[in-house]
Order: structure tokens, then C-alpha cells, then sequence
């Protein structure tokens, strides 16, 4: 049994040595850096000029700022929508469901470049195929891009669009797990379909809902495609910088590794928080 042990482990070696090399010491490396003052040589030992900026930064609040109103306004409305397609994308009255099932899920394989251009093409304010639009039903033209409130309602839309058919097909395996004898019991009792939905639906796909609301928090906490492809580095100004993109300026603009890595560890660290929160609502109450 010994030596089927070191042979298991002999196999498992060099994925290990190569999990430790670019995966664990990473972050413990991060972790270090943390508090360092990394912006003249030799480095230093000072939590001050790292963990005790984060307090008093007007930039970093900002970008916290951003990142909560998106957290907020977008995931809500991705996963209420996500939810609706899914049971869309799961009636058998809708005909060609597996094209149509790709057809949701195809903007997460589109490449982040590709989808920011098309998305400033699209909003551009002079040439722009919105503006138009609401130009020729007599509304007035918006500034996608000078507005902060535009640019930032702009972020909403993309991440939305490119996120809600994927959180559609894990809440559409959810919704396909539940029997059908419920609903043919229900049916039976005389049960509209609007209150199976509410009463029925969506409490059995509880923890399913749950698992995406915890993967687009965490997904939300790292964004950074969006505001740095789409609003010019989260123009106009720093409306719709995130922290994302606060840690890559500040880690590779600015070569400040020791903030980033702090900024870097309030983000995960905020992102934990915030799952746990969310897990912790949802749980199963007796």
C-alpha cells in the first residue's frame, strides 16, 4: 500500500510542482508585496504606504463605489432575466430550442475585443446605430461616452449582455432536474401557471440561483474588459473605473506592486464577504 502511495504521488508530482510554482507561491509572493513600498528600490517594509492608503484614498473609494453600484443594479437584473430565459429556453413550445439555447450562451465564446468594438460602434454618439434610432422616433440623442450616468448604464448593458444567456443555461440544468410530477400535480389542483412559477419554480431552483448570484459577485468584483475596452479606462473621468481596473492601473501603469497586491486582497477579501452574505440570506431556514 506504501508503495502504490508513492507511485500515486510520483504521478501527481509535476502538477503539483507546477500548482506551487505559478499558483500557490503567487500568492503568497502577493501577500508579501502587500506591504512593501515597492516604488523606489530597495524595496521596504511599510504597511502604511500600502493597507494604509486603502483608507485613505479618494481613488480606491471611487472605484469601490463603481464596482458596488454595478454589483447592485447589474447582477439583479442579469439573474431575473437569466431566470425568465432559462424557462423560455426550457417550454416545449419553443422550437428549435438547441439553436436557440446556443444562440444565448454564444456571447460568453465571443472575444472581449471583439464585443467592446462592436458595442462602441453600436453607442457611439455621432454615428452610432441607438443614437440614430432614438434620433428618427424623436427622442433625444444620448451621451454614451461624456455622460457618467450613460457610461455607466452602457458597463450595465454589456456585462448583462454577455453574461445572461450564460447564468440562463446553469439556472436551464437547474429547472431540468425538477420532476414533472410536480407540476402535473399542480396542474391538476388547478394551479395557474404564473403561481407554479412563484411557488413551485422558483423555491426548488433556490440553490441553483444562489451558485450564479456568488459566481457574478465575484465575477463583478474583478471586472475589468468592460470599463477599460468600452468607456476608455473607465471614462468619462473615472465614472466607471472599477476595481478591477484600479489594480491593473495601479499594478502596471503606475508599477506600484505593492498597493495592487493590497488592492488585490480587498477585492478577494470583499468578494468572499459578500458570497457569504449572500449564502448566508439564502440558506435553508427551519
Amino acid at each position: 500500500m506504501r508503495r502504490r502511495n508513492i507511485t500515486a504521488y510520483g504521478f501527481l508530482a509535476p502538477y503539483l510542482l507546477i500548482f506551487a510554482a505559478f499558483w500557490v507561491w503567487p500568492i503568497i509572493y502577493s501577500f508579501w508585496l502587500s506591504f512593501l513600498f515597492t516604488r523606489r528600490q530597495p524595496w521596504t517594509f511599510n504597511p502604511n504606504t500600502t493597507w494604509g492608503r486603502l483608507v485613505e484614498d479618494p481613488a480606491f473609494w471611487n472605484a469601490l463605489k463603481n464596482t458596488l453600484v454595478i454589483l447592485v443594479v447589474q447582477v439583479p437584473i442579469m439573474i431575473a432575466l437569466a431566470t425568465v430565459l432559462a424557462v423560455l429556453l426550457n417550454s416545449t413550445l419553443l422550437r428549435a430550442r438547441g439553436l436557440m439555447r446556443f444562440a444565448f450562451f454564444a456571447p460568453v465564446v465571443v472575444g472581449e475585443v471583439a464585443y467592446a468594438a462592436v458595442f462602441r460602434l453600436i453607442f457611439s454618439e455621432d454615428l452610432g446605430f441607438v443614437n440614430k434610432a432614438l434620433a428618427a422616433i424623436g427622442l433625444p440623442e444620448v451621451a454614451w461616452f461624456s455622460s457618467p450616468t450613460a457610461a455607466m448604464a452602457l458597463i450595465i448593458m454589456a456585462v448583462t449582455w454577455r453574461w445572461a444567456g450564460y447564468n440562463a443555461i446553469i439556472i436551464l440544468s437547474g429547472l431540468q432536474s425538477i420532476p414533472d410530477d410536480v407540476y402535473e400535480a399542480a396542474t391538476l389542483d388547478r394551479v395557474s401557471p404564473v403561481r407554479q412559477f412563484f411557488f413551485i419554480t422558483l423555491p426548488l431552483l433556490k440553490p441553483v440561483i444562489l451558485f450564479c448570484v456568488v459566481l457574478s459577485v465575484i465575477g463583478t468584483m474583478q471586472l475589468f474588459a468592460e470599463p477599460f475596452l468600452i468607456t476608455n479606462e473607465g471614462g468619462p473621468g473615472s465614472a466607471t473605473e472599477t476595481l478591477g481596473l484600479f489594480l491593473y492601473l495601479q499594478g502596471f501603469r503606475v508599477l506600484n506592486f505593492g498597493y495592487a497586491s493590497a488592492v488585490a486582497y480587498t477585492i478577494a477579501a470583499l468578494a468572499v464577504l459578500i458570497s457569504l452574505l449572500n449564502m448566508w440570506a439564502g440558506r435553508e431556514r427551519a
